[in-house]
C-alpha cells in the first residue's frame, strides 16, 4: 500500500505573458521524508516555490495538504496552514533592522493572539528556547545587520523552525554556511524527519544531496524530467535528467600565465593575522579556497578598495596600488563580483542592460547624455556569451531566476576590460550548467587580465583554477598548482592543520 502524500501538487501550470514557466507539474512530498528538487536556472523552481508558499497564484492545477485542498493567497496564509519556506534570498527570511530575538519570535508577536504590550523578557525567553534548539550561540540582542551572512541564514532557518511546519521548503539553505553550520542544519533536518515533517530541499550541492535525499525530482523547462528514489539514488542520472544531456568534466589545460599584473607584499588584513603575499599573472585563474569566516571576503574587499589593509603594500602593473575607494579601484581596472548580489549587486528595479552598465555610465555618456543603444548592444553580447535566460536585455531583474541574476552580475564586470577581476563565490546559488557557463567564459577570456576567484567548495576550485591557494585565519597557508594536487595536504590546510602529521 502506497503511503498517502502529506503534500501533493497535480497538473500545476503558470505563465507570465506568453512564457509558460510551469507546464503540468506533479509533485508528492511525504511525511518524514526529504525530497530534493533539482533544476537548471530558469527551469521553474522559483516559480513553483512561490506558488506553494502563496506568493504567486497558479493558472491551473490542484494542491492538497494532508488530504485537504490547499490554496494560499498570501505567504502568511501558507504559514498558517503549516507550509513554511526559507527562501534563497536571506533578506526574505529576516527583518534587518530588528535584533535576533525579535526576528525569532516575530510571528508570535504579530500573529493572532499577540499581546497588546511588548514583553521584552518574555520575547528573549522564547527566543532563547528557539536558539537553543538550533544551537545558535550568538548574542540575541545583536542587530541582524551586524551579523555575518551565514549567521543571518541560520536566524532565517531558526525562525522557520519556530513555526512548527508540516511542510518545510529549504531553498539552497547551505549556500552561505560553513561545514559546521551545515552539519547543524542536517542534524535539524534529521530531527524534523522523525517528527513527520515533509521536506522539500532545493540544492545542487552533491554533498547536501548525498547526505539528505530520500528522493530526487528533476525539473526541466517547466516539467518534471525525472524522479529518482529507492535505496541507491542515481545521482548522475538525476544531473543528466536535469540538464537534458550527459555532462562530463573535461581535463583542464593548466596555464602558467604571463606577466605579473598584481602583487601584494606582507599584506595584513585583520588584527593579529599573519601577513600574506600574492602574485597574480595575466592569463591565469587563481582560486582562493577556505572555510566560511577565514577572511576570503575581507581580502576581496581589501583588494577592491572597500577596506583598508592594516599594513603591507600592493602593486598593479608595477605601480603602487592603494585605492581609497571602490571608485578608484574601478578606475584602475580592478573589478569585484560581490558575494551577496542582493545587498551589493543587483538593482531589482533596473532592467538587465541598466544593471550591466551601472558602474560604467561615464563610459556610455561621453557628453553627459547616456548612449542607450551602446548599453543595450554591450548587454546583448554578454547575454549571448553567458547564456542568460531572458526575452531581451530590457527584462527587469526581478523576472530572472537567481542563477540568471548571478550571471548578470558576472556579465556586468566582464563587459569592460579589467586588469584584475575578482569574484567572491560567483557560483553561489547557481546550477551545474550555469556554473560551467560562467567558468568557461572566465577561462576563455583569462588572457585579457588576471583573475582571482574566492570559493568555499573545493570541487569548484578544481574545475576552474590554474592555481589554488588556501586561506586560514585571514592569511594564505597553502599553494597548489592544479595538477596532481595532494588533496590530503590541501584538506589539512583548509582545516587549519598547516602541516600533515603521519598517523603511522
Amino acid at each position: 500500500m502506497v503511503e498517502e502524500a502529506m503534500f501533493r501538487v497535480e497538473g500545476l501550470r503558470k505563465s507570465f505573458g506568453t512564457i509558460r514557466v510551469l507546464d503540468g507539474v506533479d509533485l508528492d512530498l511525504h511525511a518524514g521524508s526529504v525530497t530534493v528538487l533539482m533544476g537548471a536556472n530558469g527551469a521553474g523552481k522559483s516559480t513553483l516555490v512561490r506558488i506553494v508558499s502563496g506568493v504567486y497564484s497558479r493558472d491551473a492545477g490542484t494542491m492538497t495538504l494532508a488530504g485537504q485542498s490547499y490554496d494560499p493567497s498570501t505567504p502568511a496564509g501558507a504559514m498558517r496552514a503549516g507550509v513554511v519556506t526559507v527562501h534563497q534570498n536571506i533578506n526574505d527570511g529576516v527583518v534587518a533592522d530588528l535584533d535576533v530575538a525579535t526576528n525569532l519570535t516575530l510571528d508570535r508577536l504579530s500573529g493572532k493572539g499577540a499581546r497588546w504590550f511588548f514583553n521584552r523578557r518574555g520575547v528573549y525567553g522564547e527566543a532563547r528556547e528557539v536558539a537553543d534548539r538550533m544551537g545558535l550561540s550568538f548574542d540575541l540582542r545583536a542587530n541582524i545587520n551586524d551579523l555575518s551572512l551565514a549567521d543571518r541564514q541560520m536566524v532565517a532557518i531558526a525562525r522557520a523552525m519556530s513555526r512548527e511546519p508540516q511542510v518545510l521548503i529549504l531553498d539552497e539553505p547551505t549556500s552561505s554556511l560553513s561545514s559546521a553550520e551545515a552539519d547543524r542544519l542536517f542534524a535539524l533536518v534529521d530531527r524534523l524527519k522523525t517528527r513527520g515533517v515533509a521536506i522539500l530541499y532545493i540544492s545542487h550541492r552533491m554533498s547536501d544531496i548525498r547526505r539528505l535525499a530520500d528522493k530526487i525530482v528533476t525539473l526541466r523547462d517547466g516539467r518534471i524530467s525525472g524522479v529518482f528514489e529507492g535505496p541507491e539514488l542515481d545521482y548522475e542520472g538525476a544531473v543528466n535528467a536535469m540538464l537534458g544531456r550527459r555532462v562530463g568534466r573535461g581535463d583542464l589545460a593548466v596555464s602558467e600565465g604571463g606577466e605579473t599584473v598584481f602583487t601584494a607584499q606582507n599584506l595584513q588584513i585583520a588584527s593579529g593575522a599573519k601577513p600574506l603575499s600574492l602574485n597574480l599573472r595575466r592569463g591565469e585563474v587563481v582560486a582562493i579556497t577556505g572555510l566560511v569566516g577565514v577572511g576570503k571576503t575581507v581580502l576581496a574587499e581589501t583588494l577592491f578598495g572597500a577596506r583598508k589593509p592594516i599594513s603591507g603594500q600592493m602593486q598593479l602593473n608595477g605601480q603602487p596600488y592603494a585605492p581609497r575607494s571602490t571608485h578608484q579601484a574601478i578606475g584602475a581596472g580592478v573589478f569585484l563580483v560581490a558575494k551577496d548580489r542582493s545587498d551589493s549587486g543587483i538593482v531589482p528595479d533596473f532592467n538587465i542592460y541598466e544593471n550591466i552598465s551601472l558602474p560604467f555610465l561615464r563610459r556610455f555618456s561621453p557628453y553627459s547624455v547616456s548612449n542607450r543603444g551602446a548599453e543595450r548592444l554591450r548587454a546583448r553580447q554578454q547575454v549571448a556569451e553567458l547564456g542568460i535566460v531572458c526575452r531581451t536585455e530590457r527584462d527587469e531583474m526581478s523576472t530572472l531566476s537567481g542563477g540568471n541574476q548571478q550571471k548578470v552580475m558576472v556579465a556586468r564586470w566582464m563587459s569592460q576590460k579589467a586588469e584584475l577581476l575578482i569574484l567572491d563565490e560567483p557560483f553561489q546559488g547557481v546550477d551545474i550548467a550555469a556554473r560551467r557557463d560562467i567558468g568557461n567564459k572566465l577561462r576563455a577570456s583569462a588572457n585579457e587580465r588576471a583573475t582571482l576567484v574566492f570559493l568555499t567548495e573545493i570541487d569548484e576550485a578544481f574545475e576552474i583554477a590554474d592555481r589554488i591557494l588556501v586561506m586560514s585565519e585571514h592569511t594564505i597557508v597553502g599553494e597548489h598548482r592544479n595538477s596532481n594536487v595532494d588533496v590530503t595536504q590541501l584538506l589539512a590546510e583548509i582545516a587549519g592543520q598547516h602541516k600533515v602529521t603521519s598517523l603511522d
